[in-house]
């Protein structure tokens, strides 16, 4: 984790949906929606982070899911109604704080529905 202009940042490395492999930095106390919402190829975000919608949904590499908190009911109900679920690797941006534990964390922006 580093730091910049007083706030703390974390690496993560994404995969828009159009393939292409980014590196970007996320604030500390943030969900990982923010960062990824204002990427080109980024996703739409449709209910700013109110876990309304589904259109926030990323694939969390394997080995990364496991280090997430299980997501809650309403998260994975949203999940699971979606065309393009993957259990155990969908996950909405909006519901994922970034902290230091997500230093590198690798995910998958899912294509839109």
């Amino acid at each position: 984790m580093q730091t910049f202009s007083g706030w703390n940042m974390a690496k993560i490395k994404v995969t828009d949906r159009m393939g292409n492999k980014l590196d970007l930095e996320a604030v500390d106390g943030r969900t990982l929606m923010e960062p990824l919402r204002d990427i080109a190829n980024g996703m739409e975000a449709l209910c700013g982070g109110l876990c309304s919608c589904s259109t926030c949904q990323v694939f969390i590499e394997p080995g990364w899911a496991a280090k997430l908190p299980p997501p809650k009911d309403d998260e994975q109900e949203l999940l699971e109604g979606s065309e393009v679920y993957r259990p155990g690797q969908s996950r909405l941006a909006c519901q994922i704080r970034v902290s230091s534990a997500l230093e590198g964390i690798e995910l998958e922006i899912a294509p839109a529905e």
